[in-house]
């Protein structure tokens, strides 16, 4: 059967645009447009994408330890599920608002395309600081949402993993709420209804450090393409939580060296960027202490915002949260390659200023996507009721990380533009080859 041609009285991509370019999902969706006008793709390909499928908001309440109830609000956004069912993770953070759970579904949809995994995009999330819940009251909000969810999410359908302020536990209890209520279906074949579980509840080995371990992946395959390799690799890291702590750890081993390393408590590292830190003794100490603040070591000293921006090293890994380097940072940066550890960490003056510095960019959607890679193995895994060691984990990663590097770089070379939009490119094309083999019902 001849494939489906596409209306052709959608508005262009340009009108598409979110109304404030300012916002998170403003920038997704800017990033989407770019690659669809590369590609010269069908006008309805950037119209589906610039909005999610369903957008799901929850009020539900919670109680507190003392008696009293509170109002929490949850989100849900499932962008697009043509090439399976959605996965995206769960976040808790004070912070959290519809734009940005929109944006993060969307980069999730384009991180499974370019990984070639049978998944769509979805991203939630509860408005809360979970540091300012005890144990118990983490428990109960959790398990709320979860309950809030329903059938919204499933193994089948959508399936969560953890984010920023969520974990193992967090996905532990949720897991076990949706088995609670979903008793129509065998309770054994529902383990898979997230990701990121406990290795004791079904997690797969590696998905700690999963995300970590891609980027690593990444820059030992393009490294190259700037004259750089592994050993002796100076590199700083801006957040020092999960993503960052295990990158700096997992290219040490490679023979790389951590020059410095800031969060929101603090930075640290040797000002005039002669010598290295332990990074698992820092990690250790972030672990003890709640930041990298204080930490001492041979040559280590607190460094001013100014010093660590402005250290020279060959890769700076943004690794924190949304939009953390903007023009002014941009400015100041001193460095070879940036690999974008967390979603969305440049703001788009600053990758403006970036690709005029010439300084390279290794986007987010290519470089952070170990964990949603190891979230795939793991679904795997559950549906076919088997357990894989570590070893076997890392293959898959490797091989499938590594690959997605080579499309890209492919794709810089053929489109001739930039690594960003040269991973949207390779991501849409994709989405594109199977809307056209489908077509759109009816």
């Amino acid at each position: 059967m001849p494939a489906v041609s596409a209306p052709s009285v959608l508005p262009p991509a340009e009108a598409l645009e979110p109304q404030d370019p300012n916002s998170l999902f403003a920038m997704a969706v800017a990033s989407v447009n770019r690659a669809c006008r590369t590609l010269q793709a069908p006008e309805f390909i950037a119209a589906i994408l610039s909005q999610p499928k369903n957008e799901l908001i929850v009020n539900f309440p919670v109680r507190m330890d003392d008696g009293h109830y509170k109002i929490l609000k949850g989100y849900r956004i499932q962008h697009n599920n043509i090439l399976g069912p959605y996965k995206g993770g769960v976040r808790f953070h004070p912070d959290l608002s519809l734009d940005d759970v929109k944006a993060l579904s969307l980069w999730m949809t384009m991180k499974c395309a370019l990984m070639r995994l049978p998944f769509g995009g979805a991203k939630g999330g509860v408005k809360v600081d979970p540091r300012a819940l005890s144990a118990d009251e983490l428990m109960r909000m959790t398990r709320r949402f979860t309950a809030a969810l329903g059938s919204n999410i499933g193994p089948d359908y959508d399936i969560p993993a953890p984010d920023v302020g969520t974990n193992a536990q967090v996905m532990d209890w949720m897991m076990d709420t949706y088995l609670n209520t979903h008793g129509e279906h065998s309770r054994q074949g529902l383990a898979h209804v997230v990701t990121g579980k406990s290795v004791q509840c079904g997690g797969s080995e590696g998905r700690e450090k999963a995300t970590g371990q891609g980027i690593c992946y990444v820059l030992l395959e393009l490294l190259p393409e700037f004259g750089l390799q592994a050993a002796g690799l100076r590199f700083s890291v801006l957040g020092f939580g999960n993503v960052g702590s295990n990158t700096a750890r997992l290219l040490q081993a490679e023979g790389g060296v951590l020059c410095a390393a800031m969060d929101a408590t603090g930075a640290v590292g040797a000002a005039d960027g002669s010598g290295g830190m332990d990074a698992a003794q820092l990690a250790a100490h972030v672990a003890r202490t709640g930041g990298v603040k204080n930490f001492s070591g041979a040559g280590v000293e607190s460094l001013s915002v100014e010093q660590f921006y402005e250290l020279n090293v060959d890769v700076f890994i943004p690794a924190a949260l949304e939009r953390m380097v903007d023009g002014a940072v941009a400015q100041r940066l001193s460095c070879r390659v940036v690999a974008e550890g967390g979603n969305g960490p440049l703001t788009p003056e600053a990758a403006e200023l970036l690709l005029r510095r010439r300084i390279a960019v290794l986007p987010a959607i290519l470089c952070n996507a170990g964990g949603v890679t190891v979230s795939y193995l793991e679904w795997v895994q559950n549906k076919t009721g088997v357990h894989w060691e570590l070893e076997r984990v890392d293959r898959e990663l490797k091989k499938t990380i590594t690959l997605a590097a080579r499309r890209v770089r492919l794709a810089a070379h053929q489109y001739e533009v930039d690594l960003q939009t040269a991973a949207y490119c390779v991501a849409i094309e994709h989405i594109t080859a199977c809307y056209q083999n489908r077509g759109i019902f009816p």
